[in-house]
């Protein structure tokens, strides 16, 4: 509508975590198959028949809210062109040395069996002892509890090292015990040996400076295998490095034993017993900590060796901020910086791998069986000490001739094994903004678009996407993937709860446009993978809230109840009572475009261009001009992405302007042969730009209605091709003097209405009117005469000099400052202050009221 060449590209991305997790679920619960049995591709077919189901649920809803998205460019994460870029993606990434393949702690779930990045994990605060529901766990686990238990010191009876953890269950994984080099209660420790209490081993006593005295005892039991710090401090000192819990979640502590397969929240309760058994038990008291949450899956993490593929982030996050400190890439709201100042200063090394089925194959290959060669030294990344080496490729075809190169031996005698693991979802969707274009082919969609201008996403997603955009975009296109981010607040229910399926408080945009009943949003619940617990809270919580159902609003409705709220603040609490109001709305402006098109009834010819009008009336003067100032500001309020300041100027005009006040004052204008014709043109200048003024928030109703109001050819065939207002070329109708004259006026209005209602006057009751004002304010009263007595429902008007009192029988109030207006009451039917009284009017010819012709006979 601004002339400019617009393009915004739909898309999803494949949810690889989530979607795998739904469709294992849904195979259970359905055919009580998991994936395994169905084996990798027959899993992947289901998925892909999952996602013909449910995967475009997004888009139909973008469609039914009248996202003017271009359709035929729509997107996906696993179509073969965005996979091909997310496979060139990662070979130049690896060429450029980003990626390389480590021995690593990832954060883990066990529920999904999968590493997570650590944007990934939500850290939950604990007070003190907290009973916690863990995936696949049968009874709640307590954490916030310290242990504290005694390592013997070996050759020296009755001489201990206590030692405090809140993870007692990883003491098989120990392999060492750390002290604070200058810890006087250590020093005559440090070099000796301390035995474990079950498997008998020797571990040392080692010093490093990375120990906190302060902390629990000073001492720290040395875990590697389940601890970032620890394998940091293993590695410093040589120590062997042990894994003690599986994948999922069960212990395997060396050479097997008493706790093999066991859980290890179960284990944990086990090995405080058998340590209580051994005498070594030294105590067990309140703990507050910050426990790791999935936020995938709601588990508790776990820390895990593992051999990953990990993304160095360090120079591409220095980038990224860089961006954003000298103003190339601007997030609004501005607070938004700070954190990202914070996050990218602190940016680690990412794991890209996941341990799945559904997603982008790692494009990484391993040499299997002979012709391994030296370790390192060769394009893809050095294997462990129980790995082959790695290529990477486009295709197999090219790691093969990669390795061959590298090893020196002929490609068709090695056997090589891709990477079973996926990578992470986000990664993908980091390189929407310009795959989404075709690339990597530099095609001339990719060099109009991109750099795209504006992202809009929740502000949840800072670091999940938008850094990860901002940095891959740089990296690999060598430019910003877009100048400015709005970051919106998350959408809640109306008591300010995460909107979830499992609380019944999730809306789908559908329901509210279309109406639901209460029957169909339960029957809509069991067509979800929810197990039986869920359900069964979920249509509990939609009993709740919704106990008739949903009304039907319409899309614009919803729309308008979004763009109303401040989508900078903190949240959105989205209720149906607020798109009801909004429904209201649009029901205004219906009846108000009605009663122009009634009016226009008859009229020879279309009325001219809005822009040509020139009013000579003073409330068509008025409208006009305060149509000229929601222009503006709502131009002035989108450019600075304030979408409710924008909205609000719009509605304001609508409702406060012309259906409050130009619509009463234009009945009788047009029964006026000298006032009709300026009105009527008035009316149309106003409806038609108002329409294409409120088009971008409630277009199905403005193309509706515009469709139906007479316009001056060429006309456009859609209001969306019509031209939006543009505040200068509108500038000619400002009058600020006119403006503020009227509003004054108004202020007469609303105290003269506050006092019919304060003495219940029927709307029949024309009551006299006094109005007290400064002596220059009756110049400009006097044309707004008719205006004020049809607005505020009053007889003969006259004024009073300032200071003057309108004798018995009147009942006055402030208007503004300095102004005040009376109201007789005397002889008004149901002018009843209280207890029947009815004071008795002025004398006949009360010497200081003064009449004013114009505003009295008008």
């Amino acid at each position: 509508m601004q002339g400019w060449s617009v393009l915004w590209v739909p898309g999803t991305d494949h949810a690889g975590i989530a979607t795998q997790a739904i469709v294992e679920r849904w195979l259970w619960q359905r055919r009580r198959l998991r994936r395994q049995d169905l084996g990798r591709a027959e899993f992947l077919r289901e998925v892909w028949r999952w996602k013909e189901r449910h995967g475009d649920e997004i888009l139909q809803q973008l469609r039914a809210l009248g996202a003017s998205l271009d359709w035929s460019r729509c997107a996906f994460t696993m179509d073969p062109a965005f996979s091909r870029a997310v496979t060139e993606a990662f070979v130049r990434l690896f060429g450029a040395g980003l990626i390389r393949r480590d021995e690593r702690v990832v954060t883990w779930s066990c529920a999904l069996r999968s590493a997570l990045a650590d944007v990934e994990v939500e850290p939950r605060v604990l007070t003190g002892p907290t009973a916690l529901s863990v995936p696949n766990c049968p009874h709640p686990v307590t954490f916030g509890v310290l242990v504290t238990f005694a390592y013997p010191v070996e050759g020296d009876d009755g001489l201990e090292v206590p030692v405090a953890t809140t993870r007692p269950e990883t003491l098989f994984g120990d392999v060492a015990v750390a002290v604070h080099p200058q810890d006087p209660r250590y020093l005559h420790l440090q070099g000796r040996q301390v035995r474990h209490p079950f498997s008998g081993a020797l571990l040392p006593v080692v010093s490093d400076p990375s120990v906190q005295p302060q902390l629990g005892t000073g001492a720290v039991k040395v875990t590697p295998g389940h601890s970032p710090q620890d394998l940091a401090l293993a590695r410093a000192h040589g120590l062997p490095l042990l894994s003690v819990i599986g994948d999922d979640g069960t212990l395997c502590p060396p050479g097997g034993g008493w706790l093999q397969g066991v859980p290890r929240f179960e284990a944990r309760a086990r090995v405080v017993a058998a340590l209580a058994q051994r005498g070594l038990l030294r105590g067990v008291q309140d703990h507050a900590m910050t426990l790791p949450l999935c936020s995938r899956s709601g588990d508790v993490v776990e820390f895990l060796l593992k051999r990953q593929w990990f993304l160095s982030c360090g120079d591409m996050a220095r980038g990224a901020l860089q961006a954003v400190t000298s103003g190339r890439l601007r997030l609004v709201p501005k607070f938004h910086e700070k954190n990202w100042k914070t996050w990218m200063e602190n940016a680690g090394d990412w794991c890209l791998s996941r341990q799945l089925w559904w997603g982008h194959q790692v494009p990484a290959y391993q040499v299997k069986g002979g012709h391994q060669g030296p370790q390192g030294g060769h394009r893809g990344g050095q294997g462990g000490p129980q790995e082959g080496p790695w290529f990477v490729g486009r295709s197999e075809a090219e790691a093969r001739a990669a390795a061959a190169g590298a090893l020196g031996c002929p490609p068709e005698e090695l056997h090589l094994q891709q990477d079973p693991d996926v990578l992470d979802t986000w990664f993908s969707s980091a390189l929407f903004p310009f795959a989404a274009l075709g690339w990597p082919e530099q095609g001339p969609e990719l060099s109009r678009f991109y750099p795209t201008s504006l992202l809009v996403t929740g502000s949840d997603l800072l670091f999940f996407w938008v850094a990860r955009m901002a940095m891959l975009g740089q990296q690999l296109t060598g430019q910003l993937p877009f100048e400015q981010v709005l970051l919106h607040s998350l959408v809640r229910d109306p008591q300010g709860r995460k909107m979830s399926k499992s609380l019944g408080n999730v809306i789908d945009p559908r329901d509210v446009i279309g109406g639901a009943t209460l029957q169909e949003l339960q029957e809509k619940l069991q067509t979800r993978t929810l197990d039986p617990q869920e359900l069964q809270a979920a249509q509990e919580g939609q009993r709740r809230q919704f106990p008739q159902g949903i009304p039907e609003c319409g899309a614009d409705a919803l729309r308008l109840a979004l763009s109303t709220h401040n989508a900078h603040g903190p949240e959105i609490r989205l209720g149906v009572a607020s798109v009801l109001t909004q429904r209201r709305f649009c029901n205004k402006v219906w009846n108000a475009v009605g009663f122009v098109l009634r009016a226009l009834e008859g009229e020879r010819g279309p009325p001219k261009p809005p822009e040509e009008v020139v009013p000579v009336a003073p409330l068509d003067r008025w409208l006009l001009a305060r149509l000229a100032a929601a222009v503006a500001e709502c131009g002035r309020r989108l450019e600075a992405l304030e979408v409710q300041g924008a909205l609000a100027a719009v509605q304001s005009f609508w409702l406060r302007c012309l259906c409050d006040v130009y619509l009463e004052v234009a009945k009788a204008s047009l029964r006026s042969p000298e006032l009709r014709a300026g009105a009527l043109a008035t009316l149309a200048a106003a409806a038609e730009l108002g329409l294409r003024l409120l088009a971008p928030f409630a277009p199905f109703v403005a193309e509706e209605l515009w469709q139906r109001l007479p316009r001056a050819p060429p006309a456009p065939p859609t209001l969306c091709r019509a031209p939006f207002p543009d505040a200068l070329q509108l500038a000619h109708w400002r009058s600020p003097e006119l403006e503020a004259q009227v509003a004054a006026m108004l202020d007469l209005v609303r105290a003269v209405r506050g006092l019919r209602e304060t003495l219940r006057l029927g709307g029949a009751a024309r009551p006299p009117v006094l109005v007290q004002c400064p002596e220059p304010a009756r110049d400009w009263l006097e044309p707004l005469g008719p205006a004020f007595r049809t607005l505020s429902g009053a007889g003969p008007v006259q004024f009073l000099p300032l200071g003057a009192e309108p004798g018995p029988g009147w009942v006055g109030a402030p208007a503004a400052s300095g102004t005040f207006v009376h109201l007789r009451i005397q002889g008004q039917a149901g002018a009843e202050p209280g207890g029947g009284w009815r004071p008795p009017g002025p004398p006949p010819g009360d010497p200081q009221l003064r009449e004013g012709p114009g505003f009295v006979n008008k």
